[in-house]
């Protein structure tokens, strides 16, 4: 009889922490109501080259990093070469570079989705979510909220155009609060 009464005990508290873990995932879940939605075209021959980076959320592979730029180009494999560099704490600090490649996993259905890789076969998503009309700029996310960049083709962006971008952005849910302006080379 005590064995019995033990296994019951055992099965509600398995069941309550199951409850408890799915209250607290949907929490998270309600809070995040990002939209990451992404541009439907995207002509991966105009978006190769350097783009440099104007803002981003924080991340410990980037930290401390300025003057930050992405480099695109085709590899001979078709996938995207990815070249990352930037100064460490300063525009004369030491410089920094991670080398990757890309690819776009479903170019007819989702072309502005792409999956980026900087060690073997790891890879991270890459979603163009904004895009100028001219490739002058762009806005990057993920399928998770917490990765958000803003490039643009040129070292500095014009203030009514950034303040444009963060409006945007705070629409589809995100907190520029938390996005860190990246010390550039001036022109």
């Amino acid at each position: 009889m005590l064995k019995i009464g033990e296994n019951l005990n055992v099965f509600a508290i398995i069941i309550s922490l199951i409850i408890i873990g799915n209250s607290f995932i949907s929490c998270k879940t309600q809070k995040s109501m990002i939209d990451k939605t992404v541009v439907e075209q995207l002509d991966i021959q105009k978006y190769l080259g350097t783009w440099y980076e104007i803002a981003r959320y924080d991340h410990r592979f980037e930290r401390g990093l300025v003057g930050v730029t992405a480099d695109y180009s085709i590899r001979d494999d078709g996938k995207i070469k990815v070249i990352n560099s930037g100064y460490k704490d300063s525009l004369d600090g030491k410089f920094s570079q991670a080398v990757g490649k890309a690819k776009i996993p479903n170019p007819e259905k989702a072309p502005a989705k792409l999956k980026v890789s900087f060690f073997l076969f790891f890879y991270g998503d890459y979603f163009v979510m904004e895009l100028d009309k001219d490739y002058q700029w762009a806005v990057i996310g993920s399928s998770s909220d917490k990765y958000l960049w803003i490039l643009s083709r040129t070292s500095e962006m014009h203030t009514e155009l950034y303040n444009e971008l963060l409006n945007r952005l705070e629409k589809r849910g995100y907190n520029v609060s938390g996005l860190i302006e990246v010390e550039q080379k001036p022109l």
